[in-house]
């Protein structure tokens, strides 16, 4: 079933900006998912049915991505992550909801971190799917996001030089699958519909973002969900958000690959449903 199916789209110029599609229970708890890099909100529609009994759904694509209004997209306003959570408190404050679930996946787990401690009336829970505060190594420190810097540099170079092939390569990467090779199809072509430039930049913003310093000040419930195996974000790096956000939940599911809510749903919504009982 697609995200979009027997939905209702608000019109206001946000909603539009952000393609916005709302579902669920009208006077639930709300629920707002933000899928991650190259991705968009078609990505959720493994686990997102699940809470519509309940929760008043919320999904959304990141300007650039999706459905969304390319003409928003703005150059300097998405220089840093600061500018994505800016969008999420907006939809919030636009809609007017209280109370958020809000579940981020990968890079979305850090958007959710900066809206939750700018917004604290709109966001009461967060559960972060493959999270990390920052890809790069740091020596200094001693902490491993399992990325060096050359590394990094190497992955940006080839999106820019050639985008549909480095689609393809990381697409297998990200899902972590070779046993079931629609998954990363699927996510390939969820690159390639995202817009080059667009999605370069966003790249360059992801890899080389450091929001290790935000995520003690995190005060609402929040639950880590950690793949066994994730070549983007590995176990180390779940567990260091875990540590660092205080009174959190962690749960370690047997899926492997950087999209368990697409590879493995049923863990995925089984981990949040504990969660949410008891938060």
């Amino acid at each position: 079933m697609s995200p979009g199916s027997g939905c209702t789209v608000a019109k206001v110029s946000v909603i539009t900006r952000n393609n916005v599609v709302l579902a669920g229970a009208p006077e639930g708890r709300p629920m707002v998912f933000a899928h991650g890099f190259g991705c968009d909100q078609h990505m959720w529609r493994g686990i997102e049915p699940a809470f519509r009994p309940e929760y008043r759904t919320v999904l959304f694509d990141h300007v650039g991505a999706g459905g969304s209004d390319l003409t928003a997209y703005d150059h300097a306003r998405y220089n840093s992550l600061d500018g994505y959570a800016d969008d999420v408190v907006t939809i919030c404050r636009t809609i007017d909801l209280r109370d958020v679930v809000f579940v981020g996946h990968s890079v979305s787990a850090m958007i959710g971190v900066l809206a939750a401690t700018r917004a604290p009336e709109r966001v009461g829970a967060l559960v972060l799917i493959g999270p990390s505060p920052r890809y790069l190594d740091d020596d200094i420190s001693g902490y491993v996001g399992g990325f060096s810097k050359a590394d990094i540099v190497g992955l940006l170079d080839a999106l820019d030089s050639n985008y549909l092939g480095w689609s393809r390569a990381m697409a297998q990467v990200v899902m972590g699958h070779p046993d079931r090779p629609e998954l990363a199809a699927e996510l390939e072509q969820s690159f390639c519909r995202t817009d080059p430039v667009i999605a370069g930049h966003f790249a360059e913003v992801t890899f080389l973002s450091d929001n290790r310093h935000d995520l003690p000040h995190v005060s609402v419930p929040t639950l880590v969900i950690q793949a066994s195996e994730d070549a983007i974000a590995g176990p180390t790096v779940g567990r260091y958000v875990h540590e660092l956000i205080e009174g959190s939940d962690f749960v370690m599911l047997e899926a492997t690959g950087h999209c368990p809510h697409l590879s493995a749903p049923d863990e995925t919504i089984a981990a949040m449903l504990d969660f949410l009982d008891r938060s």
